[in-house]
């Protein structure tokens, strides 16, 4: 990825004592935290809650992440649907630019700057800092997973729970397909939330199909808010169609559900699979054609699992801001496909999940499914060029030509040829 060039250590940036808590003249209670584009959104959340009883609305499933490293590609979790992706809940950014000016930036000051950085990969600038808004961080987290055979009622039960007023809703809602068998790591003990439950097959009709399906919702119990979230919990989730029986449930403290896939990374890196390949595909499918997808797609190419996680889960393009670089589907609803594959010994060979990864892209393109790759790569210029579409694209080319104009910054991802100035667009 930087062939000649350097690669920079954030972390170094990362101190502690570097994170503050700010509370704006004038902005009421509003609080932030100032943090340095290093810090782990781990230790952005064990500073908030520990030292402040504060925490950001918006996270990842992992959060051995940097700060700048998600805000430049888009952030997303079980709470995206709700607040909105990470790129949606930042105040303000330090920025060094491809010029080597450092500049402050925010909604107000210097906007196309900071609207740029925002999923912007890294070819604008790299962020020093940001300003990310806090809440009142919940006391404990009501967490159930439930089962469907059926994929039309799976996604027709998550829409639905996605577009609820924000009296009746979640706070998260995340799914994933799994296999319909014993398999440890693909199939039915994928399912239990910790804690010692069993996942019962029987329950499931006799036409239940190889692929099946999890829906995994969370509610927020606050310190302030003494009410019966279990009771609450129990109604949202009355109408719901799925495989009655296979229902899961905990009650757990608020870090420790945020900090869940870090059970799977210690025994990852147990397995010695954490230090192997990751040939992971991540797609935004939109809500239109996730159908196709699956039939296509999970329930034909990946029907024996994939050797990890494949979530599937709506989100609102309605809580993403236009103006940053991210690339979305056309569809106000779309779905995040995230096939995490973990290269274990004695499995396939990473070229050849590589190039099963390549023949899901061809089928979603010869299908003309609506989608757009997250964590985007690509062999060249036409082919990112596509990716954007055209308006977006020049978008994206104009901003570069403004903030890095020889193209030093991000030149692995063959986005810019490196040159004396970034040409002009490639017309799609």
């Amino acid at each position: 990825m930087a062939e000649g060039g350097l690669v920079l250590d954030m972390r170094a940036l990362a101190l502690p004592r570097r994170m503050q808590l700010v509370r704006p003249n004038g902005a009421g209670d509003a609080a932030f935290a100032d943090v340095p584009g290093g810090a782990l959104w781990e230790e952005v959340l064990h500073w908030g809650v520990k030292n402040h009883g504060l925490a950001p609305a918006s996270w990842t499933d992992y959060l051995r992440l940097t700060v700048g490293g998600t805000l430049s590609n888009g952030g997303v979790s079980g709470q995206s649907f709700r607040y909105g992706p990470q790129v949606s809940n930042v105040a303000e950014l330090e920025v060094v630019t491809g010029h080597g000016e450092c500049r402050v930036c925010s909604p107000s000051s210097h906007p196309d700057l900071f609207f740029a950085v925002l999923g912007g990969l890294g070819q604008f600038g790299v962020i020093t800092r940001a300003r990310i808004p806090l809440h009142t961080a919940p006391q404990t987290v009501k967490w159930r997973r439930v089962v469907y055979a059926s994929f039309a009622d799976y996604t027709a039960d998550a829409e639905w729970l996605v577009t609820r007023p924000p009296d009746a809703a979640f706070d998260y809602v995340e799914g994933f397909a799994f296999v319909n068998s014993d398999d440890p790591v693909n199939g039915w003990p994928s399912v239990p939330i910790p804690g010692g439950s069993r996942f019962d097959p029987s329950l499931l009709s006799a036409g239940a199909g190889p692929v099946l399906y999890c829906l995994e919702v969370a509610l927020y119990q606050y310190p302030h808010r003494p009410d019966d979230a279990n009771k609450k919990a129990s109604a949202m989730m009355e109408p719901l169609k799925h495989v009655r029986g296979l229902e899961f449930a905990a009650s757990v403290g608020y870090v420790e559900f945020l900090s869940r896939v870090n059970r799977v990374e210690e025994e990852a890196r147990r397995n010695g699979s954490w230090a192997a390949p990751h040939p992971w595909l991540n797609l935004f499918v939109s809500a239109r054609d996730i159908a196709g997808f699956d039939a296509t797609v999970i329930k034909c190419m990946l029907a024996d699992g994939i050797d990890g996680p494949m979530l599937m889960y709506p989100m609102l393009k309605s809580k993403w801001d236009p103006n940053t670089s991210v690339a979305l589907p056309e569809g106000e609803i779309f779905y995040l496909v995230a096939l995490l594959r973990f290269c274990r010994g004695g499995g396939p060979a990473v070229d050849e999940l590589v190039a099963q990864n390549r023949t899901i892209l061809d089928a979603c393109r010869a299908n003309g499914y609506d989608f757009k790759v997250y964590f985007p790569h690509y062999a060249g210029e036409a082919d990112w060029a596509r990716h954007f579409g055209a308006a977006e694209w020049k978008r994206f080319v104009d901003r570069k030509a403004r903030y890095d104009p020889l193209a030093i910054l991000a030149p692995g991802q063959k986005i810019f040829p490196r040159g004396p100035a970034v040409a002009a667009p490639v017309i799609v």
